[in-house]
């Protein structure tokens, strides 16, 4: 009882002045955040959509008018009039297209014109027809694009691969090469070959597909592809950078087929240094397709039958673990920072309704593969550095002290020790985290850590990649689906051929790094929309079920609770019996009078009470007689056993643990976090593959893995 007064006091104590401040602080930012008016806001995507909005037609006496899509909220500055003249035979109740007529009025009082009818908004398609006009992309490519790239074979001329070898491009044919890809990944833009030297060191090849042989500078096709730049992984669709006779086919790296590819040939000591090495142009045929889930039963479950079927392959499997294992430690030992978070897998049906959501599954075998992207874009840049070229490089800066600091603090509250302050190091930071006691806590830790870092960005400047530890870094490895990677090579291959391009390129590159940057911002905030949409009508169906799961975040206004599928949602406060105080300093929330405590990392068991599909906003409340709960944790134990965390339960009872059904809207969270006074954090965490830019840096450095290839991660990752 003195304990829960002490608690009780803390809150009252704390609240009135620092939630004042904290809200007048948040306000300023919000305000300072948000552009004016409609005209203020930038072009968004390769389209460059500006004063464009996606909303519902209705009805009027002298016309119509939109209602804005509610889930885009950066282009929802009231409902938009359209006059009679302007519904151009637009039927009412649809989803449409409008374009703002008046970009600079007042917030409410915007008139426009219907340019698009997209369809019922109960359509499954009509949901991601809004995506792609919202962030401006495209699933066709002009017709002068087409033009160019329907003269090309779908696989290489004999002729071309024999003229190619004789002008100076090496032959890698006879060596033993596979790629490693999700099930249903078309674009297979790396490969591998490995040796095993006498004196235990190894020759690592990295084959990337050419592109750049076919994307000519100056073309239609480059200059969509620059326009583009990253291809974009909705959840039930993809939108290329490259047309797929080149991203599928004559570029993709299939199997026993020839191939024009940029070969980084590597010598790695036991230590997993780079001695030596050389970059080159190159021919090869992979000998075989393989998948991250096949690798990882070979390794781990072998089979007599096993020889048969993969031969060499098999002690290939096993020199790239070993050394895959050499190079995470090398990058351990320099400080890389590994997180650990949830990434989200949405499983579609034919029809392209939701059949299930899930954690994305990963094996040790996606780390293999990334440990070897980023050996090759660590060596590349490293090589580019050194020769004082124009480059675009993949940076992620040093955090800002007065973040990290912060972060610090919160973090002792969970046992670390020691502080980060000042001019901190990767290796300051990995130390720090593992002196964390309340492991239960980690998942949310380090997403907090990740906001506290700068975003990974293009750049031409070499200034480093701080979650990686690594010194020089780029993105050489993706040139299928990224656009800086296009360029790098277009640079290398100048080099190679003894062009001297310098001022060329050195005019360029800042604008390339530039627009990627941007591109790549807006493609993640696409995937985000289309995972949403489809998590919401998930959950739309599983309304009064119980699950359990833990509290991934906590704001002024309540609480986000992530369950073992990886779907967030939010408990807000005012559905609690007891008045909770949120301490930023600690990342706790105290009932005033209760002194209840909620932590991040807590399980609990939640109802689903309300999922808004139009807001894209799930609410949970807690289970019924939560409150009056000792600490989860220790109930568990006196049971005997601790209870699963993610275990989900599907119950028969409403479980109105306070929340009222429909209650909300402001408070509710959608599987992505930052609607109004949340954070600007998706619940669908993405992350850098299995293990990241060398980790899952989703939202800082990285991004989520692409559709049917978990593992994009180190060269196949936003990092």
């Amino acid at each position: 009882m003195e304990e829960r007064k002490r608690r009780a006091g803390f809150a009252e104590n704390m609240s009135a002045a620092q939630k004042r401040r904290n809200r007048i602080i948040k306000a300023k930012e919000e305000q300072t955040a948000l552009p004016q008016t409609l005209a203020d806001q930038a072009p968004r995507g390769p389209l460059q959509v500006k004063n464009q909005v996606i909303g519902i037609l209705r009805q009027t006496p002298t016309g119509g008018v939109v209602i804005p899509d509610p889930s885009f909220r950066s282009t929802d500055y009231g409902a938009i009039e359209i006059d009679k003249n302007h519904l151009n035979g637009a039927p009412f109740n649809m989803v449409v297209v409008c374009e703002v007529l008046n970009p600079n009025c007042d917030r409410g009082d915007c008139r426009g014109t219907i340019t698009e009818v997209l369809g019922d908004y109960g359509n499954n398609d009509v949901r991601m027809l809004t995506v792609l006009r919202q962030y401006g992309l495209s699933q066709t490519f002009p017709e002068k694009v087409l033009e160019e790239v329907e003269p090309l074979p779908v696989n290489p001329d004999p002729e071309l691969i024999v003229n190619e070898i004789a002008g100076g491009r090496r032959d890698k044919r006879d060596l033993l090469t596979i790629t490693i890809d999700g099930e249903d990944a078309k674009d297979l833009d790396d490969a591998i070959s490995i040796e095993k030297l006498r004196n235990g060191n190894f020759k690592l090849y990295v084959h990337i597909a050419d592109v750049s042989n076919y994307v000519r500078e100056g073309t239609a096709l480059d200059a969509e592809a620059f326009s583009r730049a990253t291809s974009v992984y909705l959840v039930d669709r993809v939108i290329p950078m490259l047309p797929p006779k080149l991203s599928n086919g004559l570029c993709s790296l299939n199997p026993n087929v020839d191939r024009l590819a940029m070969t980084a040939e590597m010598l790695v000591d036991r230590e997993g240094s780079i001695y030596g090495g050389d970059l080159y142009e190159s021919v090869i045929r992979s000998d075989r397709r393989m998948s991250y889930k096949e690798c990882f039963r070979i390794l781990t479950d072998p089979q007599p039958e096993d020889d048969e079927e993969y031969g060499d392959i098999i002690p290939m499997l096993i020199q790239m673990k070993e050394l895959a294992e050499i190079l995470k430690s090398m990058r351990d030992r320099r400080g890389a920072i590994n997180f650990e978070m949830p990434e989200t897998k949405v499983i579609l049906n034919d029809d392209g309704t939701v059949n299930d959501i899930m954690a994305y599954p990963i094996n040790f075998t996606n780390g293999i593969i990334e440990s070897f992207m980023i050996c090759a874009n660590e060596f590349v840049a490293k090589k580019f550095f050194d020769l004082k070229y124009p480059f675009v490089y993949r940076v992620h800066e040093d955090p800002d002290p007065i973040k990290i600091a912060r972060f610090s603090n919160i973090a002792r509250y969970f046992g670390a020790s020691g502080r980060l302050f000042g001019r901190i190091s990767p290796l300051d930071v990995q130390r720090f985290m593992g002196t964390i006691g309340d492991k239960t806590a980690l998942p949310a830790l380090d997403e907090i850590l990740l906001r506290s870092m700068a975003k990974a960005r293009y750049c031409s400047d070499c200034l480093g990649h701080f979650g990686l530890a690594s010194k020089f870094y780029c993105h050489f490895t993706s040139p299928i689906r990224r656009y800086p990677d296009l360029y790098i090579h277009r640079i290398i291959k100048s080099y190679l051929h003894g062009e001297n391009s310098r001022s060329h390129f050195a005019g360029l590159v800042d604008n390339a790094a530039e627009h990627s940057s941007d591109m790549e911002r807006n493609a993640v905030d696409a995937e985000r929309a289309s995972d949403d949409i489809k998590i919401c009508e998930y959950m739309a169906n599983k309304i009064g079920e119980h699950y359990d799961g833990v509290i991934s975040s906590i704001i002024d206004a309540g609480c986000f609770v992530r369950l073992e599928n990886t779907v967030e949602g939010f408990v807000p406060f005012r559905s609690l019996r007891d008045h909770y105080f949120f301490d930023e300093r600690t990342y706790r929330a105290i009932g005033a009078h209760g002194g209840k405590i909620l932590s991040i990392g807590m399980p609990v068991t939640i109802v689903v009470e309300k999922v808004d599909t139009e807001e894209n906003k799930i609410d949970f409340s807690f289970e019924y007689g939560f409150e009056e709960e000792r600490d989860p944790m220790e109930k568990h134990l006196s049971k005997g056993r601790v209870k699963e965390p993610h275990k989900v339960k599907k119950g028969g009872r409403s479980g109105r643990g306070g929340a009222a059904s429909g209650r909300g809207s402001r408070g509710s969270a959608s599987p992505v976090r930052g609607s109004r006074g949340g954070t600007s954090r998706s619940s669908t965490v993405r992350s850098g593959s299995g293990s990241g830019e060398s980790g899952r840096f989703s939202g800082g450095f990285a991004g989520k893995p692409k559709k049917g290839r978990s593992g994009r991660g180190g060269g196949r990752g936003r990092r």
